[in-house]
């Protein structure tokens, strides 16, 4: 059994796919934890919607996408964590395609498909659509379907969602609460587990649809992201970098 993190702000259609998609497409009971960070009577519909299949993590007041993270493994009731954020769609079967890939030692990165060009190479660039009211899941699920391949594999990791063991994420001290709005807290969290040994893997075994940032977009998300990379160089002495064929993350 997985214990799925989606922390959520101010996006409640966005949530309200997500958690359609988590559950109609699940084969087991998974927990799936809805970390409320702020603006609870924004998304309360939508919880209330699916509540006899979601635990509630209410944090009352907008305490940061790294800390509302944390806090959701901390209430995981299993060993095995998945990260996922609001403004991601699940493919169908997804937590039995990911306990197939599990691996001890590994932080397992389920590929994605995006609606426009990205940064990382491994991603398929399929526009299926960018209108949360009117995304067709079954026709993404038919998509991920044809285009998932359960024999290719390969350590280019570095990228969410992240499937891997609760106590790796605890024992590297999860998302660091420093970064704001949680930009560059990604790649900071990827360069503790490479540091630390942990395997960096990519399946195309299933994907995930990704809207990208559908929460954050916009001038407040780039002066974040460069505050971000300032705070990550003041840390570690250098700026973190990303190559960009294998997604590893490292300093100089």
């Amino acid at each position: 059994m997985i214990s799925v993190i989606i922390p959520t702000y101010k996006s409640p259609e966005a949530l309200d796919l997500c958690l359609r998609s988590a559950i109609e497409g699940q084969q087991n009971k998974n927990q799936i934890i809805v970390v409320v960070d702020g603006f609870y009577d924004l998304n309360k519909e939508v919880l209330e919607k699916w509540a006899e299949h979601i635990d509630v993590l209410n944090m009352e007041e907008n305490v940061g996408l790294c800390r509302g993270t944390n806090l959701g493994v901390y209430n995981a009731q299993h060993d095995k964590i998945l990260i996922v954020n609001d403004d991601n769609v699940f493919p169908r079967f997804w937590d039995t395609t990911l306990e197939e890939e599990w691996e001890d030692g590994a932080v397992i990165s389920p590929n994605q498909i995006e609606p426009y060009p990205s940064i990382f190479k491994q991603f398929y660039i399929e526009n299926l659509g960018t209108d949360l009211k009117t995304f067709d899941l079954e026709q993404f699920w038919q998509f991920d379907y044809h285009y998932a391949s359960g024999d290719k594999k390969e350590e280019s990791g570095s990228t969410l969602p992240i499937f891997m063991n609760k106590y790796d994420y605890i024992r590297l001290g999860g998302w660091d609460e420093n970064y704001e709005l949680g930009m560059v807290a990604d790649w900071d969290f990827f360069l503790k587990c490479s540091i630390s040994g942990l395997k960096m893997i990519r399946t195309w075994n299933c994907h995930f649809y990704h809207f990208a940032s559908v929460s954050t977009n916009g001038e407040k998300r780039q002066q974040a992201e460069q505050n971000g990379h300032e705070y990550a160089k003041y840390k570690w002495g250098s700026y973190i970098y990303h190559h960009q064929d294998t997604n590893q993350k490292f300093i100089l």
